[in-house]
């Protein structure tokens, strides 16, 4: 089977349709994974899909795959990707502890791609790459004596409604907006801060997968906007966005400022640490140098790990940590939850919190905050951007910095900021951000860091980032 190996990437398949990615390669993706599925004794495979055009097409090829190994197909329709979650890390019983969501998460329309679980763990990396090779080689499972898999459907809204509703409990009613960006949150999450006890204003609810009010990205600030003028010209306390397939959550206070995933987690962290003195918080390394001596003072132990929503899921599970967080905006939670990245439980759980308070923007705003750039990039070509940052390594020198971070590319830590520079797992760009407790000490810190950086790649040129 010819199929193009980039869209093979680190944590998902992604492509664009009927360029890189079609109905041909999904069956062949479905048949890869239910082979793999049927090698661990697994019996059936939940699928579910965003809004996307695409979609519809993608699942039937990819049911088609599946089924044609033996595996029994359960297809619980268009759903956010924690849904998707929610239903394997709930049916293990049956042996059903797998699922591929259809999705193109935050990428623009003429993508899709999928998101997988294999008997209780998220795919990434070499499992990836083992699922390219076996499709190369179409070495697939022949159907047995029971012939091909079953095909079943199952509508998990009003579970998962329910299920969150009995988690999660506020103090009092709140007012909030909620902006879907036309994703699939659009479907179910206005329903569900309703049961919550919110009044909800919702906007671009309607799931559209031509996106035409904006891109359904939360991390991009100009895709707030709405939600800003919305929160601020009523008296709603709170805005809510998610993103295209309900992993990620942007928060906009009343009066327009934007809190980083980052942040929302100090206020996650010091609730779940009022329960758990002494445990192991994850956060990645891109997260803003403020939050090891917030989670030292309210009892935790800070770790920080690799960028990447699966890597994150892993460390979770290795650790025991009841909750992990990403800056860009996937939050996991192992208590009370089942350790996936959730953006509507992850609302759910900040509402719970914010209910107590009588003003939430004012506890939001006074989260402790640095100076900071956004994500930048820096193109390089394909495979260079390792090169570069293996030669950093090597060669690149920080005087002034107290500690240099190697887990996932450098991180310089000063006394009053860090500079990051690591490379994608999913493009070949360099990833970079800086922080600076004032503007001038960002500055500083750029700057150095930029200096080193121009000594092994003299044309780096940075654009905002993804």
């Amino acid at each position: 089977m010819q199929v193009d190996a980039s869209i093979f990437k680190a944590y998902d398949i992604r492509g664009i349709v009927g360029k890189t990615l079609n109905e041909s390669v999904a069956e062949h993706i479905g048949r890869a994974f239910g082979t793999e599925a049927k090698a661990l004794g697994q019996k059936a495979v939940i699928v579910g899909r965003d809004g996307r055009l695409s979609g519809p097409a993608m699942v039937a090829a990819l049911t088609k795959g599946l089924r044609a190994t033996g595996i029994d197909v359960v297809d619980i329709g268009m759903v956010t990707t924690p849904m998707t979650y929610y239903v394997a890390a709930t049916r293990g019983q049956y042996g059903a502890n797998n699922c591929i969501m259809v999705t193109g998460s935050h990428n623009p329309k003429d993508y899709n791609g999928f998101k997988m679980v294999l008997n209780g763990a998220a795919v990434f990396g070499e499992q990836i790459q083992g699922l390219l090779r076996r499709i190369q080689a179409e070495d697939y499972a022949a159907v047995g004596k029971s012939g091909k898999g079953r095909l079943g459907k199952m509508d998990i809204q009003a579970e998962y409604l329910a299920r969150i509703v009995s988690d999660c409990k506020l103090a009092r009613p709140m007012k909030v907006v909620v902006d879907s960006g036309n994703g699939i949150p659009g479907a179910s999450a206005p329903a569900i801060l309703r049961a919550l006890g919110c009044e909800v204003i919702d906007i671009y609810s309607k799931v559209d997968g031509d996106f035409p009010n904006h891109h359904p990205d939360p991390s991009k600030l100009e895709n707030l906007e709405d939600l800003k003028k919305i929160v601020h010209a009523t008296d709603a306390e709170l805005g809510l966005a998610f993103d295209g397939d309900g992993d990620r959550l942007g928060i906009v206070t009343k009066d327009g400022k934007v809190i980083m995933p980052d942040r929302q987690l100090m206020v996650l962290v010091k609730d779940i640490l009022s329960r758990n003195k002494g445990a192991q918080i994850i956060y990645d390394v891109k997260c803003t140098q403020r939050l090891a001596p917030w989670i030292k003072k309210h009892g935790g132990r800070p770790l920080m790990w690799k960028t990447g929503h699966s890597l994150a899921k892993a460390k979770l599970k290795e650790t025991g940590a009841p909750i992990a967080g990403e800056l860009s905006g996937h939050i996991f939670f192992s208590e009370r939850w089942y350790g996936f990245d959730d953006a509507m439980y992850t609302a759910a759980r900040m509402l719970e919190i914010l209910s107590r308070e009588k003003d939430p923007s004012k506890l939001l705003n006074g989260l402790p905050d640095s100076v900071n750039t956004p994500e930048l990039n820096v193109p390089c070509a394909e495979g260079e951007h390792h090169a570069v940052v293996a030669k950093l390594l090597e060669v690149a020198e920080f005087p002034n910095a107290k500690e240099v971070i190697t887990i996932d590319g450098l991180r310089v830590e000063y006394a009053d900021g860090f500079g990051l520079i690591r490379a994608s797992n999913t493009t070949p760009v360099l990833v970079l951000r800086f922080e600076g407790h004032t503007q001038e000490a960002l500055d500083r810190i750029q700057a150095e860091v930029m200096a080193q950086l121009a000594r092994v790649k003299p044309d780096a040129t940075f654009q905002a980032g993804h």
